[in-house]
C-alpha cells in the first residue's frame, strides 16, 4: 500500500476541476449508496492488463485506447455500444496485422461521463450558469435547473456503466469477436468507402489463413484466442466521490483497487503533484495514465512518474502525450531522453485529438484529420530517432457516421460539420476515418518492426 495513503486522503488536498455540490447531505447520500454497490470491474482483470501493458512497456505489444469523449445518457444505446466496439475489433485487426504483435484494446467506456472544464462558469446571451461538466454531474441543456450540479447522477452513471460493460463482456466473450466473423464486422456506410475495401481484402486474407489453420486442428472450438478476446476499459479519474465510491479491497491481494473501470488516468488539468487527483491514484493499484502536453518539463514529468509508480513497475504507467501536430516534434524528445537515460519504465502513447482542436468558422469545435495524422507521424518518428517503443493511441471516435472531424478519405468539410454533430463535448472520429488511421499507423508498426528485424540481424552477423 502506498505510504500515509487511505482512500479519501485526496479530501485533505488541494482538488481541481471538482463541481461544488450545495447539498453536503444529498452529496454523501450518494456515496454511501455506491460504495454499498457491487464493483465494476475486478481487480484481477485489473492485473492481468497491467501484466499485458507491462508488455507494451517492453516493445512487444501496442496499446489501441479509443471511445467517446463523454458518454451521455442520452444517446445510451446497444447499437451505439456495438458499433463503437466493432470499429474497436477493426482497428485492432489492422494494426495486428501491421505491427505482428499483440494489441491491448482498452476503451474509453463504461464510466467516461465527467468532463473538465476551462472555466466553471458559461454565459450564453447575457445569461451565466455553471459550465456543463458532462451528465455524471450536471446536464447539458443550458437551463438553471439542468446546469445544477446533482449527486445522484452519479448513481445513473455506475447503473449505464453495469449495462454497457455486461455489454461488453457479452460481445468479447460470447463469439461476436471471433475473428472468422471478420467479414461481418463492416458497418454498412463503410462498405463503399476505400477503407471498407482495404478491411475487406485485409478480411479475405485473413480468412485464409484461418482456414489453413483451421485444416491444422486450430479453430475457434480448440484456440479460445480465436473466438474471444480481451477488452478493457478506461476512464478520466476526475470526480474523486465517484472513484472513492467505488473504491475497495481486493480480498485476494488486501490492496486497492479502483473498481469502477480496469485503467484510469490523470487530466492535463489535473496532474498537480501535490493535488488531490494525483494523491488518489498514486495509492489505487490499477494500471493508470497520466496525459502531458507541451509546456511539461522533463523534471515535473520525472516527479511525476515516481510518485505514480514509485516501485518503476513496468505496465503501472502510461504516458499519454497530448502535444499538438506544431509542438510534439520539438517537446517530446526531452522528455522520451530524461525518462530513459533515469532507467524509468512507462508506456508512452499518443493522444492527438485534445491539443489538435479549433473553433470552425460556423461555431463548432472541430479537429483536422490532418493535424491528428500529423501528431501522430510525429510520435512514431520521436520514438524511432530515440530508440524508444511508441507504444500506443489514445483515440476519441465513435462507431457512428458523425461529421465531427474535418477531413479524412470521406471528406468531412467545415460546410457539412452540422449535418452530423452529435458529440456532448468533443468532436469525434467517425468509423471511417478511423479505420483510415490506423491503416496509416499499421504501416509506421511495420517499418518499425522492420528495422527491429534488421538490426536483431546485424547483431547476430
Amino acid at each position: 500500500m502506498a505510504e500515509n495513503w487511505a482512500p479519501d486522503s485526496w479530501r485533505a488536498k488541494s482538488v481541481e476541476q471538482v463541481p461544488a455540490y450545495p447539498d453536503a447531505a444529498r452529496l454523501a447520500a450518494a456515496e454511501r449508496t455506491l460504495a454499498s454497490f457491487p464493483p465494476l470491474v475486478f481487480a484481477g482483470e485489473a492485473r492481468h492488463l497491467e501484466d499485458a501493458l507491462a508488455r507494451v512497456a517492453d516493445g512487444k505489444a501496442f496499446v489501441l485506447q479509443g471511445g467517446d469523449c463523454a458518454e451521455s445518457f442520452a444517446e445510451f444505446r446497444a447499437n451505439n455500444i456495438r458499433d463503437t466496439f466493432r470499429v474497436m475489433l477493426q482497428m485492432a485487426v489492422v494494426l495486428t496485422y501491421g505491427a505482428a504483435m499483440p494489441v491491448v484494446k482498452i476503451g474509453r467506456m463504461a464510466g467516461q461521463f465527467a468532463k473538465p472544464r476551462s472555466a466553471d462558469m458559461e454565459t450564453i446571451g447575457g445569461v451565466t450558469l455553471p459550465s456543463y461538466r458532462g451528465d455524471i454531474v450536471n446536464g447539458i441543456e443550458f437551463t438553471a435547473e439542468a446546469r445544477h450540479p446533482d449527486p445522484e447522477r452519479m448513481i445513473r452513471a455506475y447503473n449505464q456503466s453495469a449495462a454497457t460493460l455486461n455489454l461488453l463482456r457479452a460481445f468479447a466473450q460470447g463469439g461476436y469477436a471471433d475473428l472468422h466473423k471478420v467479414h461481418q464486422w463492416t458497418l454498412g456506410f463503410l462498405s463503399g468507402s476505400l477503407q471498407g475495401k482495404l478491411f475487406e481484402d485485409l478480411a479475405n486474407r485473413l480468412s485464409e489463413t484461418l482456414a489453413f489453420m483451421e485444416a491444422c486442428g486450430l479453430t475457434s472450438e480448440t484456440t479460445p484466442q480465436i473466438r474471444e478476446t480481451d477488452f478493457y476499459t478506461s476512464h478520466e479519474a476526475l470526480l474523486l466521490p465517484y472513484e472513492q465510491a467505488l473504491t475497495r479491497v481486493d480480498s485476494t491481494s488486501g490492496q486497492w483497487y479502483d473498481c469502477s473501470a480496469h485503467m484510469l488516468w490523470i487530466g492535463e488539468r489535473t496532474r498537480q503533484l501535490d493535488g488531490g487527483h494525483v494523491e488518489f491514484l498514486r495509492g489505487v493499484k490499477n494500471p493508470i495514465g497520466v496525459k502531458v502536453g507541451p509546456g511539461t518539463s522533463p523534471d515535473n514529468l520525472l516527479r511525476l512518474i515516481d510518485r505514480l509508480n514509485p516501485d518503476n513497475k513496468p505496465g503501472r504507467l502510461t504516458v499519454i502525450t497530448r502535444m499538438g501536430a506544431a509542438k510534439i516534434g520539438e517537446r517530446l524528445p526531452a522528455l522520451i531522453r530524461s525518462v530513459a537515460h533515469e532507467g524509468r519504465k512507462v508506456v508512452w502513447s499518443c493522444d492527438p485529438m485534445h491539443a489538435n482542436t479549433i473553433k470552425a468558422a460556423s461555431g463548432y469545435k472541430t479537429r483536422l484529420f490532418d493535424s491528428i495524422l500529423a501528431e501522430v507521424r510525429a510520435f512514431f518518428a520521436v520514438h524511432k530517432a530515440e530508440g524508444t517503443h511508441a507504444g500506443g493511441v489514445h483515440f476519441e471516435m465513435t462507431g457512428q457516421d458523425v461529421t465531427e472531424c474535418v477531413g479524412g478519405a470521406t471528406a468531412v468539410t467545415e460546410a457539412n460539420l452540422g449535418d452530423s454533430y452529435h458529440t456532448h463535448c468533443d468532436p469525434r472520429l467517425n468509423a471511417t476515418q478511423a479505420l483510415e488511421l490506423a491503416f496509416l499507423i499499421a504501416d509506421q508498426l511495420k517499418a518499425e518492426r522492420q528495422k527491429e528485424q534488421e538490426r536483431t540481424r546485424a547483431a547476430g552477423g
